[in-house]
């Protein structure tokens, strides 16, 4: 990333599509503890150039170090409410646990839990019926970050100038690469018959779930990119960190989007961008 990604931004602009974002005002949580490192944070979710409703949705609460990313699924607009049930879940969840003394990594399951149950009981709605959700959500826990992911969403970690993904996607190709039935070197001329990208794990789909989770130590320059699969079917890891290395951090989201859509932006595309700042 160019200099200008490592120096403190300006505060972000409103996300491109306001519906799919909640930022949380700080004074929402006054009881919140603030993490031990300083964090910068843009966000930006697009509806794409092919989709008529967004369906992905973001929320974070900066006070507690809590950002979410999620991409809803489900007939007519149910996507849309899976999606942002579960970043409010989360987000209610996590702030209500501050003062429990319970380690982040426990308090972050127990947020993913209850957007499970969330979006699962509203699911019976026969309207909603079938609904539910991706979600990668990362928790600051003093100089690390814990990362929880359920589905295709994806977190990155940027160092140096290269980027690298934290997450395992919940699909199809994926599981049988853990089951040893395809490697990693094989896996690319497999013929899924169209079934690579679809996903086995997702939130409010079961009364269950069961997320991955990541943990990583964070040092001053360190990104962390959160993003749905609009952006990471068409913008690959080595180009990420290409596009963040020539943006500035306020320019850093909305070149990522941009590239997705100029390549085809068949989905909705959000990404949250943060960055570790000098103490």
């Amino acid at each position: 990333m160019t200099e200008d990604f490592t120096s403190e931004p300006s505060q972000p602009e409103t996300p491109g599509e306001p519906s799919a974002s909640v930022p949380v005002d700080a004074a929402s949580s006054p009881d919140a503890a603030p993490p031990s490192i300083r964090i910068a944070v843009s966000a930006l979710s697009d509806i794409g150039c092919v989709r008529t409703n967004n369906e992905d949705f973001l929320g974070y609460d900066e006070s507690l170090g809590i950002y979410v990313v999620c991409d809803g699924m489900g007939g007519m607009a149910s996507g849309e409410v899976a999606s942002s049930l579960a970043v409010a879940a989360i987000l209610k969840s996590f702030a209500s646990s501050t003062s429990s003394g319970a380690p982040v990594s426990s308090r972050l399951l127990h947020a993913i839990n209850a957007a499970n149950l969330d979006v699962w009981e509203n699911s019976q709605i026969p309207a909603n019926n079938g609904m539910g959700t991706t979600v990668v959500a990362a928790a600051l826990d003093r100089n690390k970050i814990i990362i929880g992911n359920v589905g295709d969403s994806r977190a990155y970690i940027i160092q140096d100038g290269k980027c690298t993904q934290l997450t395992v996607d919940h699909s199809y190709l994926n599981e049988l690469i853990r089951n040893g039935t395809l490697t990693i070197e094989n896996a690319g001329s497999a013929d899924l018959q169209g079934m690579e990208s679809i996903i086995t794990r997702a939130v409010g789909v079961a009364a269950d779930v069961q997320p991955d989770f990541f943990s990583v130590d964070l040092t001053p320059g360190t990104g962390i990119l959160l993003a749905t699969d609009g952006l990471t079917r068409y913008v690959q890891q080595g180009e990420i960190s290409a596009i963040l290395n020539a943006s500035t951090f306020d320019t850093a989201c909305a070149n990522l989007i941009n590239v997705a859509k100029e390549r085809g932006g068949q989905d909705n595309v959000s990404c949250i961008l943060l960055l570790v700042l000098p103490s």
